[in-house]
This record gives C-alpha cells, structure tokens and sequence, in this order.
C-alpha cells in the first residue's frame, strides 16, 4: 500500500469515535455517582443537588477539588432510571447515592461491592434492601422516608375536614412505589378505625392520572411515589377537575397548590446523607452504620386550595400545621 494511502487511512480512523470508558480520576479526587428519580430539570432534583453540594461541602468535599460528582436523572421513568444506573456503575464510582426506592432497585443489582448511601426511601427493609435498620450489612445503608404512624395521620387530616369524606383513593404507581403493599394494611387498619374506607387505585400513565377525575365525591391519598412526584402537574389537574380533596406524601404538592401533605423532610435527608458519604469515603464500612428512620416532619395546608374546594380546615389542625398558604 501507498505511503500517501496508509496515512489517508490513518486520518479516517482518527475520525471515528472512541467507545465510552470511564475516565481515571486525578489522584486524590474522589467519584460519586448520583442516580435521582426525578428530571435534571425539576425543581425538587436542584435543590437537593444544591443541598448535597452545600454540605458535602462544609464537610470538606469539594467539586473539581477532592470529589467528582456524577449526576444522572430518572424523571419518574423506571426504563430510564436502569440505563442511568448502568451508565454510572461504568464511571467507577468510589461510592453512589441513590434518591429514591428505584434507583437503590437499579444500582443495587450492577453494583455488589461499591457503597450505596440512600435517601428518600420507604421501608428498606421489607424491600430486602437492608438485613435490619440498626445492623444493615452488605455494602447498603442511608436514610428512609416513611414512618409507621404516617399512614394514620395522612387519613385523619381526611376526615377532620367538613364536609366529611367516608371514602377515600389511595393512588400509587406500583413499578415505582414497590413498597405500596407493605404500606396498604397499615392504611386499611387505620381506615377502619376512622370509619372510613379505603380503595387503591394504581396508576401507571398519563391516561390513568387523567382517569382520576372522574372520582367525585371522594378523598384522595397519594402515597409516596417519585412517578406521581415527576407527574405532580397533570395530577394535580385531575384532582382539580374532580374537585375532591386530597392528601399528599410531599409538601411539594402544597406549594404547587394541593390541599394538605403531611411529610417527612426530604432535604434534611439529604443533608444527613451527606454525612454518610463523607464517613464511608473516609473509611467507614455502610455495613457499619444503621439506617435512621426520619426525625422531622412537616404538616402543610394550602387555604387557598380549601376555600376553592369549599371545604373547611379545623382550626385544631391549622394550629399545628408548620406551613399554611393564605
């Protein structure tokens, strides 16, 4: 072959492009990979990240500095979430943070050995997640999301309203809120000691939200789900044209214009989980460290949204409400 051959063909090769690999990292720089269910354009997923930066931070980890952090996004799509999960296991994390049930489902089965620290989670061990909250084991610990006593409380703001609500939805996405059959008895039983009942209605696209609308004459319940959090808006419409009133798992909602929430405070676990990574990073195995049920919480109530529904707040439960919307 021709010199001048042999060189037009080196210059072709260099025009194809390099399959992904992961990149070593300086020394000294640390790797943490970051799987969200929500969008990189949700509001609730940029505060958090600003949370988690702010205090990863303050504990003396600082991008670009001593940690690398990569980000990736679910938006409420399970398919979507398995991909970003496998695209972060092939960067070679040092440790991965996983906000939300599916994404420690998706990192847990690529990842046997790398440390996972987990926030907004519900029930991590029914799900199989953890051996126990004090002595997790394996490579898996964090923060949970959800407490027993939630449940009765989500259905006794229901019932204190007037007019009465004697039936109430309970909508969940079940591919996204797995944990929604650990949570329904508990709901059930407080159910029947407020003489009321209860109907789970799953939803899994935007035709079955929509679908919501047609419940007149009911409660609704939304049970903690990151597909109903990343669909909240069109929700929200169907419970607005139902006109029913409706509990929620997020303050989120609240703020966005639903009627009640009663929440733990998912920034703060966030915050706290950053204390976890700094530990493990350090040297701390997650076996070690116990997972912590949530310590904070926040009852919301949007008077706006009440007066538009015609219903009407018990001033017993406006005095404890840590937030009211005028």
């Amino acid at each position: 072959m021709k010199r001048r051959e042999v060189l037009a063909l080196l210059g072709c090769a260099a025009l194809l492009p390099l399959p992904a690999v992961a990149q070593p990292a300086p020394a000294g720089l640390r790797r943490l990979g970051v799987l969200t269910v929500t969008a990189a354009d949700d509001a609730i997923g940029q505060m958090r990240a600003t949370i988690l930066t702010d205090a990863l931070a303050t504990l003396g980890w600082k991008e670009q500095d001593n940690l690398r952090i990569e980000w990736r996004h679910g938006g409420g799509d399970r398919a979507l979430i398995a991909r970003q999960a496998g695209e972060l296991l092939a960067l070679n994390p040092d440790i991965l943070l996983a906000i939300g049930t599916p994404s420690v489902v998706e990192l847990r089965k690529r990842a046997a050995a790398t440390p996972i620290v987990f926030a907004v989670v519900t029930d991590p061990v029914g799900q199989g997640f953890v051996k126990t909250l004090s002595h997790p084991g394996g490579n898996i610990t964090g923060f949970t999301d959800y407490d027993g006593p939630m449940a009765g409380k989500w259905l006794e703001m229901l019932t204190q309203i007037t007019p009465k609500v004697s039936r109430i939805a309970v909508v969940y996405n079940p591919s996204t809120a797995p944990f929604a059959g650990l949570m329904l008895p508990a709901i059930e039983q407080a159910a029947r000691s407020l003489g009321v009942s209860v109907d789970p209605v799953p939803v899994h696209d935007a035709a079955s939200i929509a679908a919501l609308a047609a419940r007149k004459g009911e409660g609704l319940l939304v049970l903690p789900d990151f597909f109903t959090l990343a669909n909240r808006a069109r929700l929200q419409a169907a419970v607005a044209e139902a006109r029913i009133p409706a509990v929620y798992w997020s303050r989120t909602f609240v703020d966005e214009g639903g009627l009640m929430s009663y929440s733990t405070d998912s920034a703060e676990q966030v915050r706290r989980a950053a204390a976890y990574i700094d530990r493990i990073l350090k040297g701390a195995r997650p076996a070690d460290l116990p997972v912590q049920n949530p310590t904070k919480f926040e009852l919301a109530i949007n008077l706006r949204t009440a007066r538009t529904l015609g219903v009407t707040i018990p001033p017993a439960l406006l005095a404890i409400a840590d937030e009211v919307i005028e």
